[in-house]
C-alpha cells in the first residue's frame, strides 16, 4: 500500500458498530426482513417488497431470478448501501434502517464482504494491496487477518494461493494488467480478507472457466465454514444451485413483481 494512502490510517479507523447480542450465537439470524418495501425515489414505483425472510448464521443461500427481479437491489440493502422506506431490515442483529449513513459504512467495513459483479478493484494498486484493502478501513478485520496469518501480506497470499494467483511475478502487478478472470478472483480474495460474518457475492463466477469456478466455490465454502460466515450468492448459473443449503427465488419472494406495490405510499 503506498505510504500516502496508509499514513495515519490506523488512527483514523472508526469505532466499530457491533452486531447485537440478542439470542444465542447459534440461533441468531444473520438476516431478518419483515414487511420491507423499497423504491429508488419518493414518487417512483416500489421495486422490492418482501414480507418475511430469515437467513440463518452460517447458511449458504443461492439467490435466483431474472434480470429486473430485484437481486442487486436486495444485495445493496443487505450491505447497507441503501435503506428501505418501510419495514425492518436487521443484519447481524443491527436494524440497518436505524443507522445513519456513516454508521452503515462502518458496519459494512467491519462485518460484510462484497464480491462486486464489476469487481470494483482499485486500478493503481497491486494485487496484494487490493486484497488487503479492507483491513485498512476495519480494525476488526485487520485483527482477524493478523491472527490467522501473522501479517496482512501473508493472509492475502494464502487466499490468493487457493485461487491460483500466488505467483510472485503476479501479486505485485497492478490489477489492470490482469485478465478479467484473474481480476474476478482478486475481488473474491479481497471480500474474504479478515473473515467478515456475511459474504455477499454478485455473479462472482461469470468470468471463470469450469476448473477455476470449482476452486473458487470451494474457497468460498471453506472460508465461510471456518469463520462461521453466512454466504449470500447471486448467479445465473443454475448448475451451482445444488451446492447451497437453500435457494431463494426472487420471482416468488418479491411481491413488487406482481404489482403489489402499485400506488403504495403515494
Amino acid at each position: 500500500m503506498p505510504e500516502r494512502m496508509t499514513e495515519g490510517l490506523s488512527e483514523a479507523m472508526p469505532e466499530a458498530v457491533e452486531p447485537t447480542r440478542e439470542g444465542t450465537a447459534g440461533t441468531q439470524a444473520a438476516v431478518r426482513i419483515q414487511d420491507l418495501a423499497f423504491r429508488w425515489q419518493a414518487r417512483a414505483p416500489v421495486v422490492l417488497i418482501i414480507d418475511d425472510l430469515t437467513i440463518a448464521r452460517g447458511e449458504r443461500v443461492f439467490i435466483e431470478g431474472p434480470s429486473g427481479s430485484g437481486k442487486s437491489t436486495l444485495l445493496g440493502l443487505l450491505a447497507g448501501v441503501a435503506v428501505p422506506q418501510q419495514g425492518d431490515l436487521v443484519v447481524l442483529g443491527q436494524p440497518l434502517q436505524r443507522l445513519g449513513g456513516v454508521q452503515r459504512d462502518h458496519f459494512r467495513a467491519d462485518h460484510i464482504g462484497y464480491i462486486f459483479q464489476m469487481f470494483n478493484l482499485i486500478p493503481y494498486l497491486s494485487v496484494v494491496e487490493n486484497v488487503t484493502l479492507p483491513c485498512r478501513f476495519s480494525r476488526l478485520r485487520r485483527e482477524r487477518a493478523l491472527a490467522r496469518s501473522g501479517t496482512l501480506e501473508q493472509e492475502a497470499l494464502r487466499l490468493l494461493g487457493h485461487l491460483d494467483l500466488a505467483d510472485p511475478a503476479l501479486v505485485g502487478r497492478a490489477v489492470t494488467t490482469l485478465s478479467v478472470g484473474q481480476q474476478q478472483r482478486v475481488a473474491a480474495a479481497r471480500a474474504l480478507m479478515g473473515s467478515p460474518e456475511v459474504l455477499i457475492a454478485d455473479e462472482p463466477t461469470s468470468a471463470l472457466d469450469a476448473d477455476r469456478r470449482e476452486a473458487f466455490i470451494r474457497l468460498l465454502f471453506d472460508e465461510c465454514r471456518a469463520a462461521g460466515s453466512t454466504l449470500i450468492f447471486v448467479s445465473h448459473d443454475a448448475s451451482l444451485e445444488g451446492l447451497f443449503d437453500r435457494t431463494l427465488r426472487l420471482a416468488g419472494l418479491n411481491r413488487a413483481l406482481d404489482g403489489a406495490g402499485a400506488g403504495e405510499g403515494e
